[in-house]
């Protein structure tokens, strides 16, 4: 694995699952395949016709998205919180480290079983790697993606759909997502939280309610 990723250190997902309990919120293991021949295992939970995908950090694995998934799954949304390719069960295909390509299988996932509309959060590692699936993807598979202090797009001029930054204002990466920010193209927004925790370690901070919401915000019209 790039040590660049290795050298981020992160915390356990903490959050907390507001009007949970409205909704059934039990997550169910599928598997689906890649466009390069590799397998995905990831945890499917919620209804609808509004589908997110959930994208892990370098450290991190598709059970480290279960509580964000029960906020999600209550505000109506249905969750797919994949393990990349190398992480528990997955497998990478031909090509080895296209992490992107597990995102546009799921992305495709959703759609396959009736999703209308696909979102995407992808923390660190899996942002940079949602970046890429946006702008490989084809017009309107992805419509909203959520880059959580993601590591660096190669161009992020190209990124499609409408597009959230979210950083840290004090951590390591922050003048990167912004120069990313001001590359990317327009619907976009760029939201700093006031905290110095990267990517899903925001969640174990007091600032934890406050990412949650802007999500949600964003992602339910």
């Amino acid at each position: 694995m790039n040590p660049f990723f290795t050298s981020i250190l992160a915390g356990l997902l903490f959050v907390t699952p507001t009007g949970a309990a409205e909704r059934n919120t039990d997550s169910v293991e599928v598997t689906f395949s890649t466009s390069d021949q590799g397998t995905v295992y990831a945890l499917l939970a919620g209804e609808g016709t509004q589908g997110v995908v959930l994208a892990h950090g370098a450290i991190f694995n598709k059970e480290s998205w279960d509580n964000l998934t029960k906020v999600l799954v209550a505000k109506g949304l249905r969750t797919l919180a994949l393990d990349f390719r190398g992480y528990g069960k997955s497998k990478p295909g031909l090509k080895s480290e296209a992490l992107y390509e597990d995102i546009l299988a799921a992305v495709r996932y959703l759609h396959q079983i009736g999703v209308r509309q696909v979102s995407v959060i992808g923390a660190s590692m899996g942002g940079g790697a949602a970046g890429e699936a946006a702008i490989r993807s084809q017009p309107g598979e992805i419509n909203k993606l959520i880059l959580l202090s993601p590591v660096p797009i190669t161009d992020p001029d190209k990124l499609q759909g409408e597009l959230l930054f979210i950083a840290s204002k004090a951590e390591s990466l922050a003048n990167s997502v912004k120069g990313q920010y001001e590359k990317a193209p327009n619907p976009k927004k760029l939201i700093l939280i006031e905290s110095d925790a990267h990517a899903q370690h925001i969640f174990r901070t007091d600032q934890a309610e406050k990412l949650n919401q802007a999500m949600i915000d964003f992602l339910v019209d």
